[in-house]
C-alpha cells in the first residue's frame, strides 16, 4: 500500500504566502482608491460646467433684453438708461416685460454683481421700482468681469473696453462676460486635481445696435 504524504506547509511558507496576498490586496486597493477619486473629481468638475453654463445663460438672457421697448401705445414705459453703473464687475439692465399674468406692462431693472463675501453671483430684480428678494444665481464664484464693446460713428463695433468701464454707455453695443467658478465641495486632497472652470460668451445689445 502507498503510503499518502502527510507533510504540510511550513510556517515560512505560509508567512510568504500571506506576505504575497497582502501586497495583491494593498495594490487592488490602491487602485480603487484612485478610480474613485477620479470619478469623484469628473462628477464634480462637470456639475460645476454645468452651473456655471446655466448661470451664464441667465445672465445673457438679461442682456439681450436690454433696451428693450414694446413699443405698445398702452404702455407708458420709457427705458432712458438701457444699461447703466458699469463696472468690471457689476452690470444693471433695464428693460420692459409685459406680464401676462397681471396683464400689465412693467420695467424690469436687473443688477448682477459678485458678493465677495459669500462668494456668489448674486442677481437682483426690481419691478416697476418695488426690488425682489436677491438671488444666488451661483456659488463659489471666483471672478466675474465684465469687457464692453464700444461703437464707432457708423454704430458698428470698433473696441474693446478692457480696462475699467467705458465713458460713455450709451456706445456700448456689446458686452463680454468672463465667468470661473469652483465646485461646492471639494476635499481637501483634491483641490489640486481640479482647477477652476471658466466660461467666457460675446453678446451683442441688439436692441441697443436698433436704436442706433
Amino acid at each position: 500500500m502507498k503510503r499518502l504524504n502527510r507533510k504540510g506547509v511550513t510556517l515560512i511558507e505560509l508567512l510568504v504566502a500571506l506576505v504575497i496576498c497582502g501586497m495583491v490586496a494593498a495594490g487592488i486597493y490602491q487602485v480603487f482608491i484612485a478610480q474613485s477619486k477620479a470619478y469623484t473629481v469628473q462628477d464634480q468638475v462637470t456639475e460645476v460646467q454645468q452651473s456655471v453654463r446655466s448661470a451664464m445663460e441667465i445672465l445673457l438672457r438679461d442682456l439681450r433684453m436690454a433696451g428693450y421697448d414694446n413699443d405698445s401705445p398702452l404702455s407708458t414705459i420709457n427705458i432712458n438708461s438701457p444699461i447703466a453703473n458699469l463696472s468690471d464687475n457689476t452690470i444693471t439692465v433695464n428693460y420692459e416685460y409685459y406680464d401676462k399674468t397681471l396683464a400689465q406692462y412693467q420695467k424690469h431693472t436687473v443688477v448682477y454683481w459678485r458678493d465677495g463675501g459669500s462668494s456668489s453671483l448674486i442677481r437682483q430684480l426690481t419691478v416697476n421700482d418695488v426690488a425682489t428678494p436677491q438671488e444666488t444665481v451661483l456659488d463659489n464664484v471666483e471672478k466675474l468681469e465684465f469687457d464692453y464693446g464700444i461703437a464707432n460713428e457708423d454704430g458698428a463695433l470698433d473696441k474693446w473696453v478692457l480696462v475699467g468701464p467705458p465713458s460713455d454707455a450709451s456706445k456700448v453695443v456689446a458686452v463680454r462676460v468672463t465667468l470661473t467658478a469652483r465646485p461646492v465641495q471639494i476635499n481637501p486632497d483634491q483641490k489640486k486635481m481640479i482647477s477652476p472652470r471658466t466660461l467666457v460668451s460675446n453678446v451683442t445689445l441688439r436692441n441697443l445696435c436698433m436704436i442706433k
